[in-house]
Formats: structure tokens, C-alpha cells, sequence
């Protein structure tokens, strides 16, 4: 199960009940001036009403639980059942999730899910054609999907998704540490991430998810006769931009990416799917289009009362954070990056970049450091930035005709480039907002909030990457000769980005080393 990342993603942190009375409009696409009824009440006294009146009261035992609506409708027996374990927040009610009903060989069937209990854009749309317009116009699947149950919610109980949409809010979004999508928090918990260019992708997400707010009403005009069985207003007036934020995150955390079926079958909610599933990263455990279902086969022995557990997709921990509300300390697919660029206003620059591009690489690069690997991540910088310091037109020559980049410096500007290098690493340090030390005292705290903490596992394991490539550029600085001193800041070094504050970083290198 590959689940998406990024700009289509959606969280489904308990979606208020939104009532009006119910009314036949003979033209659904031609409304009377509204008198606006539904929102009221501030955005902030909607989220503790509906955390309030979350769904799952004893009014609702006549539907069941979600695994018994589900066999009343088709699901065959499978061998799963729902646990729950207890929220961080007293006002929420548990967080449920499966586990094996049964002893459970690796290679095993866990469950198959009928395509008639699964929400898909073919199913919400009923024609793939307009799915497909859709989503390579200007709107996500995730954004369609979220429409899609949000007008189901209205329906309330009439909905055949009711079921599956109260466990949805149950849920609210929430990972394995039941913390929501740092898409949902406060700008105050949003310093937590201080120092990590985390914040800014969540900053940038949540804009993304404004820009197709601002496009909700493309679906509800070219989609019409998806739309006429509901009585209610445009989207971007019967929902406002926070409502379907939230619920734009909720489908984010549980959205599935199949593979090998058409295009608007490619994102799925799969009923006991995530967010109900156990997330590794070092599982290839999957969901599957098979047969007219989706089913899960495990790649591990599961003794009856554990989790199932299923692979997220090859993820750094900053998208499982904002997509999924955890970080996983074992996720051999976690990185940073490191952004530089040739200095443009370079006299020698076209042909600096001809060498680069030559080499595979760009004129702006992107340096991906995994865990594990940050030495191979410095070797791999230090002739790129070893070229910025070129500036003898017949040497750049030489590197021009010369079958890969040799960069010929002095050991002076070596340890400049090295030097520079180690800088930068120590610059990114400095801008967390704790040392690793102070990191590791937090997380000992039995106490600290929840989002506190999976926000500090996050920059702890960004500070140990950071610390390595420090760590590995300091051994390469002391195997430069006891002599050698950093010269003057070549004038048209490359440009290093440290999130929104760009370095002029210098780059020299020494040996002839090659892309």
C-alpha cells in the first residue's frame, strides 16, 4: 500500500454536523439568495461543539460497529478485528485500530474489501472521463473526495456512508500517537518545528489546500448530476475554508494509492484501511486491487490480538508527520535536503552549468541526505561546489574538454570548500530551537504533550543527520595538511539555501574528483 503524500492529501478531524432543513430545489443549479444559517457560530466554537458531539453515542448502536455495517454489505469474513486505545485528550474518544482476529502466517489474506465499500473518484463522479478532467485541471483527487463526504455528512444517517464517516471522525485525523496532522495545529505548536524545513512545507501545504478550496466550485458545476441529490448550497457556501481543511486532512491520513488500475480508481478509502492500519516503513505490506477488492496480504507472521501492520510509501519522517500525524524511527527512506545553486551572476556560468548538467546534474541541485549515508551525501556535494570556485577561463576550459569535471584547487581551497561546508551543517544547527541533549531530557518526560513530542522526534532525528554530515566534513577537514589556511570567499561561489535564507557558501576542492 503505497499511501500519498503531498498536495492531495486530506485529514478528517471530526467533521461538524451541519443541519438545514431538508427542501426539493427543482433546478440544483440555480440557488435563491441564502440566508446563511449553517455557520453562525465562530470556526472555533464548530471545532468544540463537534469534538463535543463526536459521533459514536448510544443513539448510534443500531448501526453497529464499522466491521458489522461492513458485513451486512457485502464484506466477506476476514480475520481482523477492531481494538481501541485510549486518546491524549479526554474531550476525544479512543482511537480504534485492527488487529488479527487470528493467527496469521506471513502471506496470509488479513481481508478483502468489495470495490462496493470502497470510495473512489470513478465511484463519487460516476464517470471517469470528468474524473480525470478534474484532476489534471486544477483540482486533487483528495480535494474531490473530500467534497464527496462532506455533502455525504449532511446526509446524516441517510447516508449509506454514515458508518464509515462517524469512524472517520472518531478518528479525527489522528496517527499512531493519536496526534493530528501538524496541518491542524496551532501557530504556537507549530514552533515546535522551528529550525526544520518541515514548517515550511506545512505552511506551503496549507496553502495548497486554500488554492483548491478556492476550486471546490469547478466540481459542483461540472459534476452536476453528482450534486442534484443534494439540497444544499455551492461548496465554498455551505462549507467553510476550515471545514474542508479538515476534512481535506482527515482523507489525507487515509487515502490509499493503488496501483495498476485506471486513473480514477488510483485513490481509494478503503474501510479498515488507514488510518485504522499500523504504519512501518520497513514493511512491504499492501493494499491491492484484486479480483473487485481491495484486500491486504501480510509479509509477517501476526499472532491474534497484534496489529497489522502495512507499509506507507518510500517517505521521509516529515511526510508521515504532516500526512499521518507520526514519525518512525526505524524509516531507513528518512532525509534531508540540501539545496545549492551556481551564482548566476558568474561571468563563467553557461559554462558551468553545460559541466553540471553533463554530469547529471542541475543548475539548481537538489542533494537528497538519507540516514545512514551522509558521508556518501558530502562526497557527492563537494565537487559541485568545488566548481563554483573556478575562475581561470582556460582552467573552466580544461574542465570543459576533460571527460568528467576536474577541478584542480589548491589545498587552500580545499579547506575552503570544506570549511564553508561545515559551516553551513553548523548554521542549520543553530537555527533549532534546542541541542539534541535538551531533545532527548523532553522526550524522557512521560508527561509532555503529544505534539510536542512527535515534534521533537522529528528535529531529533534531523539533528542526527545534520550532526553526521558535520561530523564526516570535519574528518575530511582534518586530512588536509596542518598548514593550509581558507582563502578569501571566491566572488561567484554557489549559493546554499538554508529555508527562505540563502548562504553564499564557497566551494573549492582538491583532488580532481569527478560527478
Amino acid at each position: 500500500m503505497e499511501l500519498t503524500c503531498l498536495h492531495n492529501k486530506f485529514n478528517f478531524p471530526s467533521l461538524p454536523h451541519l443541519s438545514r432543513p431538508f427542501f426539493k430545489n427543482p433546478n440544483p443549479r440555480v440557488f435563491p439568495r441564502k440566508i446563511n444559517i449553517l455557520f453562525l457560530a465562530s470556526a472555533s466554537d464548530t471545532a468544540v461543539a463537534s469534538s463535543i458531539k463526536e459521533l459514536g453515542s448510544k443513539k448510534d448502536d443500531e448501526f453497529g460497529d464499522l466491521k458489522s455495517w461492513m458485513h451486512r454489505n457485502g464484506l466477506p469474513r476476514c480475520k481482523v478485528v477492531l481494538n481501541e486505545s485510549t486518546s491524549h485528550d479526554e474531550k476525544h474518544m479512543p482511537v480504534h485500530y485492527v488487529v488479527a482476529s487470528d493467527d496469521l502466517p506471513a502471506g496470509d489474506v488479513a481481508f478483502s474489501v468489495p470495490n462496493s465499500l470502497v470510495v473512489t473518484l470513478e465511484r463519487v463522479l460516476g464517470n471517469e472521463t470528468v474524473a480525470e478532467l478534474l484532476t489534471t485541471n486544477k483540482l486533487s483527487e483528495l480535494a474531490c473526495l473530500a467534497l464527496y463526504l462532506m455533502y455525504e455528512k449532511k446526509q446524516g444517517k441517510k447516508s449509506f456512508w454514515y458508518p464509515y464517516i462517524r469512524e472517520l471522525d472518531r478518528q479525527r485525523g489522528r496517527g499512531q500517537l493519536a496526534v493530528e496532522s501538524p496541518l491542524l495545529w496551532s501557530e504556537e505548536e507549530l514552533a515546535y518545528l522551528t529550525g526544520s524545513p518541515t514548517k515550511a512545507e506545512v505552511l506551503e501545504r496549507a496553502e495548497g489546500i486554500k488554492r483548491e478550496y478556492d476550486e471546490l466550485d469547478t466540481v459542483w458545476f461540472m459534476a452536476g448530476s453528482l450534486f442534484q441529490q443534494y439540497p444544499y448550497d455551492i461548496p465554498t457556501e455551505a462549507f467553510p475554508f476550515e471545514i474542508f481543511k479538515q476534512a481535506f486532512v482527515a482523507v489525507q491520513s487515509c487515502v490509499v494509492h493503488l496501483q495498476k488500475v485506471p486513473l480514477a480508481q488510483r485513490f481509494a478509502l478503503v474501510p479498515l484501511g488507514p488510518p485504522l492500519l499500523a504504519y512501518r516503513s520497513n514493511c512491504k505490506a499492501m493494499l491491492s486491487a484484486v479480483n473487485g477488492a481491495v484486500e491486504l496480504v501480510v509479509d509477517r507472521a501476526c499472532k491474534a490480538g497484534e496489529p497489522i501492520v502495512v507499509w506507507c510509501g518510500p517517505q521521509p519522517n516529515s511526510k508521515l508527520l504532516i500526512n499521518y500525524g507520526f514519525v518512525d524511527d526505524d524509516n531507513s527512506y528518512d532525509r534531508l535536503v540540501v539545496e545549492a545553486a551556481l551564482n548566476t551572476e558568474d561571468p563563467q556560468y553557461q559554462d558551468k552549468r553545460l559541466v553540471v548538467q553533463r554530469n547529471g546534474k542541475l543548475s539548481v541541485q537538489v542533494f537528497h541526505v538519507y540516514a545512514g549515508k551522509e558521508k556518501e551525501a558530502v562526497f557527492d556535494m563537494l565537487p559541485y561546489l568545488r566548481l563554483g570556485y573556478v575562475s581561470d577561463p582556460s582552467e573552466m576550459q580544461s574542465v570543459l574538454s576533460s571527460q568528467g569535471p576536474v577541478c584542480p584547487v589548491s589545498p587552500c581551497m580545499e579547506r575552503a570548500v570544506r570549511d564553508q561546508l561545515a559551516d553551513y551543517f553548523n548554521r542549520r544547527l543553530a537555527g533549532y530551537l534546542t541541542t539534541l541533549n535538551e531533545d532527548e531530557s523532553l522526550l524522557s518526560d512521560p508527561n509532555l504533550n503529544p505534539r510536542r513530542r512527535v515534534a521533537t522526534e522529528l528535529v531529533r532525528l534531523e539533528k542526527k543527520i545534520l550532526h553526521a554530515c558535520l561530523q564526516a566534513t570535519t574528518e575530511l577537514i582534518d586530512e588536509l595538511p596542518d598548514h593550509t589556511v581558507s582563502p578569501c570567499p571566491a566572488p561567484y561561489a554557489p549559493w546554499f539555501k538554508n529555508w527562505h535564507l540563502k548562504q553564499n557558501m564557497g566551494s573549492l576542492l582538491l583532488d580532481p574528483i569527478g560527478f
